[in-house]
């Protein structure tokens, strides 16, 4: 969008204070941020160095960095920050670590380390680990809300947060002995650090001199706090959000984050951006109609200069099957007729169950595709305990690999035993591994424990010299054996088939070892180079695998459609207890769930189409489905429904022999 309209213009001008942008969907506030960054540096004499941009994912961070480059010319950009809340928080850790009591080099642990560990702390504590999601469930919301664990013990309302709550404490010890924390961490220490250090948040409040924060709506309590503490006195904000597109309650965030400012920064302007860019008219006016259903603080309407655009469909469908089978009959004919690309479509749903039946009716009509959301190889479980291993090979002062592997498979080292050893390395400023067969270690440990973990160095540091000495993938291959990694795959896996799979994934990465090795051209690169490389590659690929919008069907959930946009855009499964989801219609928190509507909705440049079954299969029962009450809220008169009509079994025999007809005379042309 080459010029501003003059919405956009007052929020990239204004400068005299706290500013709130109410961005609707696809009124390109990515624009207003990034021209914003420019007009702070040229016209306003703040240097690079002292503005800060945060939002939520890597993607939009990545994504804004490369728009403001390109605004900004040479040195002038130097400095500049552009990033998530999480990577802030997590490098004012790496800066100030040594007051909060932390080494360098502090790990982060992943969802898998943090259930690893819970179910240790149960074991332990409770001789079981039922619950443990619900428990892990709990922990991060008080971190969110910033309650430390001996608050949350003291306001305990029942045997349930009680146990939650003692866990929560060992949790958070035993993390600190790893030189470990978790991700909600990364915010929740930074907030502490500056209500308890007043020096500290006086110098992160003199590097920041103008803050500016995109996505606000998703902002939890944490957050905010964090965000109110880095501006302090001077004010100096632009934040950018859409009550009307917040659907992350779930995680913890808070719409009402958009009302609080107005309390604490009484001056606080307000710039409504409602020319949407991306969508017809109607799609504008069903949106609007929709969410009016919602209270509002703000009250905003989206319009274009899109042009009316077609009737949005609601087509009802016999039962789930003939509801997957007619959108890839609609994509594959609509692909064939206008010579359209098949990634100018999406289809959307609430939850990722729904994908499997619509994928192999894709598979069925040959329609390429992809889907959102699936498990990168890297992320697997088998995947990162190698992986993990290699690492430990290449650099022993890795801690997070260190108790990554030190259990894999099991080697009757609890978590007591390594909080102490994780208590010593600390006091000696080592590594765990390093700390292993120290004399002093002995002091602190049964001789038993200290025995296993001398065995296990011993071990890794007789493999690290076999991999100098000797062709290192072979060396490698034998680790694998040596370990009998295949039977603990086999303990842990719910079938013979699923731990072949698994194991199969372990080779694969091996091989791609090898590769990485043999295609080095100079002959140098060593086996820690490879590793490097391939841990690196991992990432770029996912990256880019975001990126490319390769040809394909787009299929993702309503969550994961945030922010993208599609010319023709399928909705399925408009049903009751799908969208809204059972679980809303209970706790009576439909809000959020009109709002994903919303989201859905607000995807679609220039078509758009509802689907819903008469007939579902659930555990194998056969049930009656109701339309979506939503569907009732969207304006009658831009509907068109199809259907609905009991039309005699032969005559729709002979539309479909008749449609897949067409196809194939297209298929010939």
């Amino acid at each position: 969008m080459s010029r501003l309209n003059p919405r956009q213009q007052e929020a990239v001008n204004y400068v005299g204070g706290p500013l709130l942008v109410l961005a609707g969907a696809g009124s390109g506030k990515t624009s207003v941020i990034t021209r914003k960054i420019a007009h702070l540096v040229q016209q306003c004499g703040i240097r690079a160095q002292h503005i800060v941009a945060m939002t939520f994912t890597n993607k939009a961070a990545r994504e804004m960095k490369e728009r403001v480059g390109t605004l900004l010319k040479g040195a002038e950009g130097r400095g500049l920050t552009v990033c998530t809340f999480h990577n802030l928080g997590m490098n004012i850790i790496r800066k100030e670590g040594a007051r909060l009591g932390y080494k360098p080099g502090f790990s982060i642990f992943d969802d898998g380390d943090i259930k690893a560990l819970l179910s240790d702390i149960m074991q332990k504590e409770y001789s079981g680990d039922d619950g443990i999601d619900e428990i892990k469930g709990y922990i991060g919301s008080w971190k969110n809300d910033l309650i430390l664990p001996p608050e949350a013990l003291e306001n305990a309302r029942n045997p349930k947060e009680q146990t939650a709550a003692i866990v929560y404490m060992h949790y958070q010890r035993t993390l600190k002995a790893y030189n470990a924390v978790d991700f909600d961490d990364l915010i929740l220490l930074p907030v502490k650090l500056f209500q308890e250090h007043a020096d500290i948040l006086e110098k992160w409040q003199n590097k920041v001199r103008y803050l500016l924060v995109d996505e606000y709506q998703d902002t939890n309590a944490s957050q905010y706090l964090l965000v109110k503490m880095l501006v302090g006195m001077r004010n100096q904000f632009t934040v950018v959000g859409d009550d009307d597109q917040s659907i992350y309650a779930w995680r913890g965030a808070r719409p009402e984050n958009l009302m609080l400012l107005k309390e604490d920064f009484p001056s606080l302007k307000v710039v409504m951006l409602e020319q949407n860019y991306r969508s017809t008219s109607r799609i504008l006016k069903c949106a609007n109609t929709l969410i009016a259903n919602n209270p509002h603080a703000f009250e905003k309407q989206l319009w274009s200069e899109m042009g009316h655009g077609d009737e949005i469909r609601v087509i009802r469908c016999k039962n789930e099957d003939a509801e997957c089978e007619r959108v890839a009959m609609e994509i594959l004919s609509l692909h064939l007729r206008t010579d359209r690309p098949y990634s100018d479509f999406a289809i959307l749903y609430r939850g990722n169950y729904q994908a499997k039946l619509m994928e192999l009716k894709l598979q069925h009509h040959q329609i390429p595709y992809r889907l959102s959301g699936g498990t990168s190889f890297f992320a697997r479980q088998e995947v990162k305990d190698l992986m993990a291993y290699f690492r430990l090979l290449v650099n022993p002062d890795d801690d997070n690999a260190f108790l990554r592997v030190i259990n894999v498979p099991r080697r009757e080292i609890g978590s007591s035993t390594l909080e102490k050893l994780g208590n010593y390395a600390t006091e000696r400023k080592i590594s765990m591994y390093n700390a292993t067969d120290e004399m002093g270690l002995s002091a602190h440990l049964d001789s038993r424990y200290s025995e296993r973990l001398q065995r296990f160095k011993h071990w890794m540091d007789k493999i690290r010299q076999q991999c100098a000495e000797n062709e290192p993938i072979a060396v490698l291959r034998s680790m694998v054996m040596d370990i009998d990694y295949e039977n603990w795959l086999r303990q842990n896996a719910s079938s013979d088939k699923v731990a072949e799979a698994r194991m199969g994934n372990v080779w694969f990465l091996i091989d791609a070892l090898k590769n990485t090795l043999e295609r080095d051209e100079d002959g140098d690169m060593t086996i820690e180079d490879a590793i490097g490389k391939l841990v690196l590659r991992d990432m770029l690929e996912r990256q880019q695998e975001e990126e490319e919008g390769a040809e394909g069907v787009q299929m993702l959930t309503l969550h994961a459609s945030k922010g993208l946009e599609f010319p023709y855009v399928f909705i399925i499964g408009m049903e009751e207890e799908i969208l809204p989801h059972r679980s809303s219609i209970e706790a009576d928190t439909i809000e959020e769930e009109r709002r994903l509507a919303y989201v859905g909705i607000t995807r679609a440049r220039q078509t758009l189409a509802f689907t819903f079954a008469a007939k579902r299969k659930q555990y194998g029962e056969i049930i009656d489905c109701s339309p979506s009450r939503f569907l009732d809220e969207l304006p009658a008169e831009d509907l068109a429904w199809e259907g609905l009509e009991d039309t005699p079994v032969e005559v729709k025999a002979v539309r479909g022999n008749a449609a897949l007809a067409d196809i194939r005379a297209m298929m010939k042309k």
